[in-house]
């Protein structure tokens, strides 16, 4: 039976005795590039992203392949959201201790306004980022050419009925739920609060990806990530991946930025502020 949080020890204790917010990382660390360690990191977001858009975008066009001829055929809408979340928890698994895993531009982006990295890695792992989603979506297309290009590359699109500020809109509250996840899921004062609760962060991570595909595939095919995007718009080269890819960029780094706001200065700073004037008060 888990023992109630309070009945251990006030929250508000943690914070004041048990708990150190870690230094912010600094905005530039030229030392970073003599590190083997940053180039390794380099190596696995490139890695990373580039098994994450193959086996997506591969599962994204098999489904399409399949439905053409049953429309009860392939894994379906549910199938893809699988496929993207589970992959994001297999992958953020296995490189966390690494780069941190983040496999998506838009939460390196979150990450460096919650200073958790520095600019110079934060710019470098976007680049290896978007690399390993052409090498991935590339990769698909060598292998699956003829289906790659009757199925539409599994490039991005807004689709028919919506328009460009719908598309954004759901693509900045998408992009939020991620990043909001993240934070929430590496927090260390989550940690150090629930430590008789075991966390695995990749798990809740997977999921926001898992349910923010569930609600905007129909909308936009859901990008929540440019580097995806990117990836698949470079290599599908259609002038209507193209039309409105700034959507994909816009949209989720603003919701990245929302999620930044929204952890770092308004439930991890403002909160605990108010509650310190609420003590001064009694």
């Amino acid at each position: 039976m888990v023992k109630d949080v309070e009945a251990v020890e006030p929250a508000a204790e943690y914070s004041a005795k048990d708990y150190h917010d870690p230094p912010p990382a600094p905005l530039l660390d030229l030392d970073e590039l003599t590190k083997w360690s940053f180039y390794r990191a380099l190596i696995a977001e490139f890695i990373a992203t580039l098994l994450f858009l193959y086996v997506t975008v591969l599962t994204v066009i098999g489904y399409k392949s399949q439905s053409a001829t049953d429309e009860c055929g392939g894994v379906g809408i549910l199938g893809i959201a699988w496929a993207f979340g589970g992959m994001i928890f297999i992958l953020v698994y296995c490189t966390a201790g690494i780069s941190g895993g983040h496999i998506n531009p838009a939460v390196t982006f979150g990450l460096f306004l919650g200073r958790k990295v520095s600019l110079i890695r934060a710019v470098m792992y976007m680049v290896a980022q978007c690399l390993g989603a052409i090498c991935g979506v590339g990769l698909v297309k060598a292998f699956q050419s003829s289906y790659y290009n009757r199925y539409g590359g599994g490039a991005n699109t807004l689709s028919d009925g919506y328009n460009k500020g719908t598309g954004l809109g759901a693509e900045i509250i998408g992009t939020f739920v991620l990043v909001y996840t993240v934070f929430s899921a590496t927090d260390p004062k989550r940690n150090a609060r629930d430590s008789h609760v075991p966390v695995l962060a990749p798990l809740p991570i997977g999921f926001a990806v898992f349910m923010v595909h569930l609600a905007t595939i129909p909308i936009t095919g859901t990008g929540i990530n440019p580097a995806r995007s990117f990836g698949a718009a470079v290599i599908f080269n259609n002038e209507k991946a193209w039309d409105d890819h700034w959507i994909f960029w816009v949209g989720p780094f603003i919701g990245a930025a929302i999620a930044a706001i929204y952890h770092v200065f308004i439930l991890r700073a403002g909160a605990l502020k108010a509650l310190g004037s609420f003590r001064s008060n009694a």
